[in-house]
């Protein structure tokens, strides 16, 4: 069904983009640019969800009449915020340190209505438990999957899945950084259907 309102992704991450693919509906996408600076003092779950509504206001002054998906992703394990790693020894080292150990990725979605400025939102946690690894372990992974811009640097949706004991999520596309459980019931919200 096509909407009056055309949907705007606002973030340029191709894992983003790939999952919004997923529910057919047209959609543009625009890369916001904002400060993504910390808050100090400030919960994870609370930079996520300041960040996801931050995102989509930032790309709804751009698309006046859309309804705008803003998502955010913020990664922690033993209280130490785990970001994009960047490059190799980043990712050797939040690896290793994550090894044998919970993390929580929590996910913020917002679906703003930028015509009415209404916002939907909602955040998504994710507890995921890493194998014990190895530093040999670590390497491999890395060199064949190279997961540099990617928090955490273990891509569940592809070779990552390996280091990985058990993931707990009430929507498991949420750790890959769109959950899309909860964005077809906020697309609802304003008037876009996913199917119907």
């Amino acid at each position: 069904m096509a909407s009056l309102s055309p949907i705007v992704l606002a973030s340029g991450s191709r894992y983003r983009r790939s999952l919004l693919e997923r529910l057919g509906l047209p959609f543009e996408w625009a890369a916001p640019e904002v400060d993504e600076s910390e808050i100090h003092g400030e919960s994870t779950s609370a930079t996520a969800l300041r960040l996801a509504i931050l995102k989509a206001r930032a790309v709804a002054q751009r698309f006046p009449n859309a309804v705008v998906i803003g998502s955010d992703q913020v990664a922690s394990c033993d209280g130490v915020r785990i970001g994009k790693p960047g490059n190799h020894a980043n990712a050797v080292k939040q690896l290793e340190f994550m090894s044998g150990k919970a993390a929580l990725f929590e996910t913020a979605l917002a679906v703003l209505d930028a015509a009415k400025g209404d916002v939907q939102s909602r955040v998504v946690p994710c507890r995921v438990t890493f194998r014990p690894l190895t530093r040999a372990i670590v390497e491999a992974y890395l060199q064949r999957e190279q997961p540099y811009d990617c928090a955490g640097s273990a891509k569940a949706e592809g070779l990552g899945i390996a280091l990985i004991a058990r993931i707990e999520t009430d929507d498991p596309t949420a750790l890959i950084g769109l959950p899309l459980i909860a964005l077809t019931e906020l697309l609802a919200a304003v008037g876009i259907p996913v199917i119907g």
